[in-house]
């Protein structure tokens, strides 16, 4: 590698969403958009608790609905997520999308 190569890693994403609350086409959309930013990323979605969307890179929480009751901000992940792939450590994000709850 010459000195004006850039060192490329393959950044692991995985998603956990909940099933119930029906975010698995949240976690879909996400997956697009991190590999439309990083085509070499791996994204995986998993159903898993309810409420939930936890976003781990790398093995590294970067976002938890589940502590922050909203969804992330996408674009703020893939972001995250294409700076690991240039050799930086995941960062946790504070972006998110509005609540979009009414109570009644």
């Amino acid at each position: 590698m010459t000195g004006n190569e850039e060192k490329s890693f393959i950044p692991k994403v995985h998603v956990e969403y909940c099933g119930a609350c029906d975010y698995g086409g949240h976690c879909l959309a996400l997956a697009q958009i991190i590999r439309n930013d990083t085509p070499s990323a791996l994204v995986l979605c998993k159903r898993g608790r309810q409420g939930s969307f936890e976003v781990v890179v790398n093995d590294k929480l970067i976002y938890s609905k589940l502590k922050t009751m909203a969804l992330p901000d996408y674009g703020e992940v893939a972001q995250v997520v294409h700076d690991v792939s240039k050799g930086q450590e995941p960062r946790e994000i504070k972006g998110e999308q509005p609540i979009n709850c009414a109570i009644s």
